[in-house]
């Protein structure tokens, strides 16, 4: 155990201050709540040091069938959730789920409360559990506290508040990265699609074919026959998508083409459930939740996996890798490329794209759309993107060699920012841990220099036990008489 600095004092929370327990007065009595009294219970313990808010309060003569606490004391959970705290910034009353500690003047609230903040372990340790954990009054006031000279508790606060606030603003800064790194993300995925993100990569290059040219000399696909005729409805999306070809113009040697003219659409199918030899295969099979565990990337495997027994008696069909999906029902807008071969259910439009076509090209089409993905299709309730929607879709297709370069400098930057949010993330798991770390210095007196002419906390803990003998307990209101605040706290 370290040794405490010269002046301070190990003891016992319930040896330098009192505490107390509180009570719920009866919901029979409805004359007792709706008053101007805070009644604290634990889920009003989340709002930060000073406790303001509460859900309910009590008229005067509930508190008085309560327990009431003057402003300044700190409450502590001590059922379930252990260690959630708070200083009351009024009178107030509070449950019995709660343990309180009342102020004195040698133990400054504020230093309670950041205390009671590195005590949860040992509250954790010393419970006794039921069906809920529960520290009791007796018990709690064992919890063990390092006391320093008043005016050090004082030099501690300032510190952990300063402390306390530079990791506050640290969160929220971080808070935001998630913001900033979507707003990136939307605006590199834009300009890959405006042609802005490759009009360097285009000045000065010689002659090269165009997405005219290129289309012109790949084979038209052969399509499945059947169903809705496409869309004439022209419904123009934010990037490089259209169903139909929108007003605004491609870039140079760009150009708008059919999606199926350049992939192969299809949809697929889900083997019958009341067949059990239909599933449990090795064929992976695409579903909703897969597609949104892998959304915008690859995925290799899926939850579940019919059979060829079960592919084979379905409209399902094992498509080939690299293969593009969207989902265009309950979900829409989930969009993932298959890594191997692979099936899906009938949620999901696919393409499998020709030569004309880099599949990465198709997938980052689809992601520069974003939510907006939605006005293909029709119901504000449940979207869906129907096949005439489907078989209209138009891509703005850039030259095969731009299309490449498109794919290496969006991968590039998607994993720039990928790296910057992971770093956020951790820094944001590691600053409770310095939160943590920095009680513990304040409490093993390590954080603040000691001053040798403070006062020594063993003549405040003199001064203390003097207050407790001298002050009268707490009273509980009786059933026929109404106890004031003013009297329950003299």
């Amino acid at each position: 155990m370290n040794e405490l600095p010269e002046g301070w004092v190990a003891t016992e929370i319930g040896r330098i201050a009192k505490i107390e327990t509180g009570s719920t007065p009866s919901t029979k009595h409805p004359e007792f709540y709706g008053g101007r009294v805070p009644f604290f219970k634990p889920g009003d313990l989340d709002q930060g040091r000073e406790l303001y808010k509460v859900e309910n309060t009590l008229t005067e003569e509930g508190a008085a069938a309560g327990r009431l606490l003057p402003a300044g004391s700190v409450l502590v959970t001590c059922i379930g959730n252990l260690g959630k705290s708070g200083i009351v910034v009024q009178p107030s009353a509070f449950n019995q789920q709660i343990n309180a500690v009342l102020p004195s003047s040698s133990l400054m609230p504020e230093f309670t409360y950041y205390w009671a903040r590195i005590i949860r372990g040992w509250l954790e340790a010393n419970a006794s559990a039921t069906t809920v954990t529960i520290i009791n009054k007796g018990r709690f006031s064992k919890a063990p506290i390092n006391l320093p000279p008043l005016n050090e508790q004082r030099r501690i606060v300032v510190k952990l508040d300063s402390l306390f606030e530079r990791t506050r603003r640290a969160r929220e800064e971080l808070s935001h990265i998630q913001r900033l790194i979507e707003n990136y993300k939307k605006s590199i995925l834009e300009a890959a699609f405006s042609g802005d993100l490759t009009k360097d990569w285009r000045t000065g290059r010689g002659p090269t074919e165009t997405a005219a040219e290129l289309i012109a000399r790949t084979p038209a696909l052969q399509q499945s026959r059947g169903g809705r005729e496409a869309t004439e409805t022209v419904i123009p999306g934010v990037a490089a998508l259209s169903v139909n070809i929108p007003d605004r113009g491609p870039p140079v040697g760009w150009s708008w083409v059919p999606l199926r003219r350049i992939a192969r659409q299809e949809t697929g199918h889900t083997p019958s459930r009341k067949h059990p030899e239909y599933w449990g295969g090795d064929i992976p099979w695409i579903g909703i939740r897969d597609a949104a565990d892998h959304h915008g990337g690859i995925i290799n495997d899926t939850a579940q996996h019919p059979t060829q027994l079960g592919i084979d008696n379905s409209s399902a069909r094992v498509l080939p890798a690299d293969t593009i999906c969207l989902s265009r029902t309950a979900s829409v807008g989930y969009i993932v490329r298959m890594g191997r071969p692979m099936a899906t259910s009938q949620d999901f439009v696919t393409w499998t794209c020709s030569e004309a076509l880099d599949p990465d090209y198709l997938l980052y089409a689809l992601l520069a759309e974003g939510d907006e993905i939605r006005r293909f299709g029709k119901g504000s309730t449940h979207t869906t993107i129907y096949f005439p929607e489907v078989r209209a879709l138009h891509i703005c297709l850039a030259p095969l060699e731009e299309q490449r370069e498109i794919v290496r400098r969006v991968k590039a930057a998607l994993a720039w920012a990928e790296n910057i949010r992971s770093e956020a993330e951790r820094a944001a798991v590691l600053i409770p841990n310095l939160d943590q770390a920095n009680l513990a210095k304040a409490f093993r007196g390590e954080l603040v220099p000691q001053d040798p002419t403070d006062e020594p906390a063993s003549v405040l803990l003199d001064r203390i036990r003097g207050e407790q003998a001298a002050k009268p307990r707490i009273r509980r209101g009786r059933r026929g008489r109404v106890a004031t605040a003013q009297e329950a706290m003299a």
